[in-house]
This record gives C-alpha cells, structure tokens and sequence, in this order.
C-alpha cells in the first residue's frame, strides 16, 4: 500500500492539527490515501503497551509518519514492523523529548518535571501552556495557540499524565537506526519544545536518511503551512516511490 500514509497526532491536541496536512497532501496527489490515527487512550506509559494498540489498529505496508509524540511512536511501529513499513516521516519530532547525557539537544528534565507537576494538579491550565509553548515562533502565536486548543479533545486526566509519562520514556535512536525503509524528519527552527539542533544531531546519528530544517517556524509548522509541508512530504514519497 505505497498509496496510503497513517499520521499518528501528538498529545494533548487531538486529530486535528493534522487535518489541514491531510487535505493539503490529498490535494497534490489524489491516489494518496492519507489517514489520521487517534492515540491510543491508555492510562499505562508502558511504550509497549501503546505500540500494541497502535500495531493492531494501524493497517500494514502503508507509510507511518507522526507529529511530536505521534512521531516519536511512529518511529518505534516502523521498526516493530520492519519491511511491512513503506516508510516513516517525522514532523518536530525529537529522538529523546527529555535531555539526557547521550542527547543534548532536548527539553531540559526540570522543564519536564513542571509539566508532569502542573498536568497532576491542573491539566487544563497545562495544556494551555503547552499550546502556547506549540506556538511560540510562529508569526501569530496567539492565534495558532487558541486554533490548537479549539480542536482538543477532552481527555481524561490518567490518559493526559500516562501520555506525558511515554514522552519521558521514549528514546527512538535505536528504532530510527534499526529501520531499514525511507525516513524523512522536519523540524522547526523556533521551536520551543525541541530545539532545532537536534536536526544536526540526528543527522551526525544517521548521515544517511533526509532531515530538513524549516527556519522561521514554530513547533506547529503543520498548521502554518500545511501546503509547505505537505510539498516537501509529497516529494519524499515521490522519491522514495521511484525504487
């Protein structure tokens, strides 16, 4: 199914910053079935747990790609799945979201530690921030901040913590370098969530996969310019395709 790409969301917000992404690509290519893929509704962080969900609801031999978290667990399923993966794309999505000693280039673990703090005693107050923090770079961060907020879900607040619980745990190096298949990975140069030099420092891991830099933006570049992007992500199953 080299027609059809399942885009897994980040936490918190839902589906729908993606479905602007989804449209713009169905409009360049109109074979291209592209489909948006709800996280799981867990309570457990156990990554395992998340990727069975995600393994048994994801249809096979089709493309994987994902925003933040979304990519985060993309990237595990595609190197779950191996050959019965097409491909991955990843869009602001880091390695690791929480610095440690083998990454740099990431979310310091006091900064962390705030959220999980905050999303315990508030996690509406917290998933505002968060929005912001998704906006900050953009040319209009309250306007993309209120867009974000307006299309979440209500969540319960066990699967909000058990989601932030998965972003501390995950470290996807040994994934993205045991996949196989093409990858693509955009990040975004104002990003206030993962730092644009882990593009570099995924790069230096993997000198051989494509990782692109989209200066001028925010974390949620997919909504800035979802034709932007979807004309880089369309080019890259063109080329992958050609094989």
């Amino acid at each position: 199914m080299r027609d059809r790409l399942i885009l897994l969301p980040g936490w918190g917000l839902g589906v729908s910053p993606l479905e602007p992404l989804a449209a713009a690509l169905q409009g360049l290519d109109e074979h291209l079935r592209v489909e948006i893929e709800p996280l799981p509704e867990l309570t457990s962080s156990d990554p395992q747990d998340w990727l069975d969900e995600l393994d048994d609801a994801v249809p096979d031999n089709a493309w994987l790609g994902g925003w933040s978290l979304g990519g985060m667990l993309a990237s595990e399923l595609a190197a779950r799945r191996g050959e019965r993966c097409c491909g991955l794309l990843t869009l602001a999505s880091n390695p690791s979201f929480v610095a440690h000693e083998q990454w740099a280039s990431a979310m310091a673990g006091e900064t962390f530690d705030g959220f999980l703090a905050g999303c315990a005693t508030d996690p509406r107050t917290t998933l505002k921030r968060f929005a912001l923090l998704c906006a900050q770079g953009a040319a209009d961060t309250r306007g993309l901040s209120r867009l974000l907020l307006s299309g979440a879900p209500t969540t319960a607040p066990a699967v909000l913590m058990a989601g932030l619980e998965l972003l501390a745990q995950l470290d996807t190096r040994e994934a993205l370098q045991g996949f196989r298949g093409p990858q693509l990975h955009l990040f975004a140069g104002l990003d206030a969530l993962v730092p644009a030099e882990a593009a570099g420092e995924l790069l230096a891991l993997l000198p051989d996969i494509e990782v692109g830099l989209i200066e001028h933006a925010s974390h949620g570049f997919l909504l800035e310019d979802p034709h932007g992007v979807a004309g880089a992500i369309q080019a890259f199953l063109h080329e992958s395709g050609d094989d």
